[in-house]
C-alpha cells in the first residue's frame, strides 16, 4: 500500500529521509533534518519569486493557469460579472458565501455610510503638488488613516477588524475621486449615499453642479464588472505583501498601503497604462504586422500578453472583451480598439506566440476601457487598488485568523565573507 511520503536519499552521506506529503506539498521546514554534520542549519529550499512555494492554505480564490479558470470561493469568473455585483461579489470573498437579501442590504448601507473622509484628510491632498501622481496620494491617504482610527491595531478582535473593513471599502473611492479632483484642480464633491458604489464614485469624478446631470448606467456598471474582475487573483505579489506586513499584526490601512506600493509597480498594476501606450506607439492597424515581427525579433515584449499564471486565455480577458463594446456604445468607438482586435488576432495566428502561450490578459482591454471613459493613464492603477482592495481584505482576515500562520521571516543563503577583523582606516588601502 502506498504512502503519502517521499523517500528523500542524501548522496554525500547515505542516509535516507522519509517525508510527509499532503496536498502534493512538502513542509519546507521538514528538509532542515537533511544535513552532512550535525551542527549546520539544515538543508533549504531555494525559489526566487516564490515560483513554486507556497506560504498558506487559502479558501478563497482558485486558479488553474493552464486551463484559464478563476473561481472566486468556487464561483465561476464568468457568472459573477454576469450576474453579481462588486459589493456582493466583496461579502462573498470576505465572508465565504454569497449573502442573503437581507445581509447585503445591510452590507450596502453600512459600506455606503462609511464612504466620508476626515476633514484633516482633505487638507492632505491639498499638501500634494498638483502633478502628484495619484497612485502615490493613495498609498499616503492609507496610511494616513491608520493615524484617524487608532483601535484598528486591535486586530484580534472581531468587531473591529468588521468595522475596518467598512471603512476602507467605503472610503477607498473617496480618497480615489479626490486624488483625481485634486489633480485635475477642481473642488472636491462629497459621497452621496443614495448611489451605488460604482456610481457614487462616478459621480464624485466628474459632478460639475450641472442641474440635470446623471451617471450613466453603462459605464457605471462596466466599472462594477471591472472591480469584479480584478477582486482578487490568489497569492499575487501585492496579496502577499497584504499578509507578510499583516503577520507582523500591523493594522489593515498600514498593510493595505504596502500592498498598494506594491501594486503601483510597473510589473506589476501598470500594464494595462503599458498597453494603450504600446498601442498608441502602433498607430494604425496597418502597422500591426510589422510591429509583430519587431516583437519576434526581441526588440520589444508584447504589453498586454502572457502572464504569470495562465498559460490559456485569460478568462478575465473575454469578458473585458465584451464589456468594451458596451462601453463604446456610449462613448464613441476608441481608434485604440482596432489595433488591439488585429494585434490579438496576428498574435493567436502565429506560432511564435502560441509556442510560448502568450495570450491576451485582463489588461489588454481594460486600459482602452479606461481611456475610453476619460480616465487619465495615471488613474488607471488607483482603480486596480479598488477592485483589489476586498480581495486585500478577504486574505487579510484569513491570514489573521489562521493559528497555523506566523510573522514572515524568509531565509537567505548567506554568499558573503565569513570572518574579518576591522582594519583602521589609516591602515587600509
Amino acid at each position: 500500500m502506498s504512502k503519502d511520503t517521499f523517500t528523500i536519499i542524501d548522496n554525500r552521506t547515505g542516509k535516507s529521509y522519509e517525508i510527509p506529503v499532503e496536498y502534493s506539498t512538502i513542509r519546507a521546514r521538514d528538509l532542515r533534518q537533511i544535513k552532512v554534520h550535525p551542527d549546520e542549519f539544515g538543508t533549504m529550499s531555494y525559489d526566487p519569486g516564490f515560483d513554486n512555494t507556497a506560504s498558506c492554505k487559502s479558501r478563497i480564490t482558485f486558479i488553474d493557469g493552464e486551463k484559464g479558470i478563476l473561481r472566486y470561493r468556487g464561483y465561476p469568473i464568468e457568472q459573477l460579472a454576469e450576474k453579481s455585483t462588486f459589493l456582493e461579489v466583496a461579502y462573498l470573498l470576505i465572508f465565504g458565501e454569497l449573502p442573503t437579501k437581507q445581509q447585503l442590504a445591510e452590507w450596502e448601507y453600512k459600506i455606503m455610510h462609511h464612504t466620508f473622509l476626515h476633514e484633516n484628510m482633505t487638507e492632505l491632498f491639498h499638501a500634494f503638488r498638483y502633478d502628484a501622481h495619484p497612485m502615490g496620494m493613495m498609498i499616503s491617504a492609507l496610511a494616513f488613516m491608520s493615524t484617524l482610527h487608532k483601535e484598528a491595531s486591535r486586530i484580534e478582535d472581531p468587531d473591529v477588524r468588521l468595522k475596518q473593513i467598512y471603512r476602507i471599502l467605503g472610503k477607498l473611492p473617496t480618497v480615489a475621486a479626490f486624488c483625481y479632483r485634486h489633480r485635475i484642480g477642481r473642488p472636491f464633491n462629497y459621497p452621496n449615499a443614495d448611489m451605488g458604489y460604482t456610481e457614487n464614485f462616478l459621480y464624485m469624478l466628474d459632478y460639475m453642479h450641472q442641474t440635470k446631470y446623471e451617471v450613466n448606467p453603462v459605464l457605471a456598471k462596466a466599472l462594477d464588472v471591472l472591480f469584479i474582475l480584478h477582486a482578487d487573483h490568489e497569492q499575487n505579489a501585492s496579496t502577499s505583501v497584504m499578509r507578510s506586513i499583516g503577520s507582523a499584526y500591523a493594522d489593515p490601512y498600514s498593510a493595505m498601503a504596502g500592498a498598494a506600493a506594491a501594486l503601483f509597480g510597473p510589473r506589476h498594476g501598470g500594464a494595462n497604462e503599458a498597453v494603450v501606450k504600446m498601442l498608441t506607439e502602433i498607430g494604425d492597424v496597418k502597422n500591426v504586422p510589422a510591429y509583430i515581427e519587431r516583437v519576434k525579433k526581441g526588440e520589444f515584449r508584447l504589453m498586454g500578453f502572457g502572464h504569470r499564471v495562465y498559460k490559456n486565455y485569460d478568462p478575465r480577458a473575454k469578458i473585458i472583451k465584451r464589456i468594451a463594446y458596451e462601453v463604446f456604445e456610449v462613448t464613441g468607438m476608441n481608434p485604440l480598439i482596432d489595433i488591439a482586435v488585429e494585434l490579438e488576432r496576428v498574435a493567436l495566428e502565429d506560432e511564435y506566440f502560441i509556442s510560448r502561450k502568450l495570450y491576451p490578459n485582463v489588461d489588454f482591454y481594460s486600459g482602452i476601457i479606461y481611456q475610453a471613459m476619460r480616465f487619465p493613464p495615471d488613474m488607471f492603477t488607483v482603480l486596480f487598488t479598488l477592485g483589489r482592495a476586498p480581495g486585500w481584505l478577504a486574505q487579510w482576515v484569513e491570514l489573521v485568523t489562521d493559528p497555523e500562520q506566523k510573522i514572515a521571516r524568509p531565509r537567505q543563503i548567506y554568499l558573503g565573507y565569513d570572518y574579518r577583523d576591522y582594519v583602521p582606516i589609516e591602515q587600509r588601502g
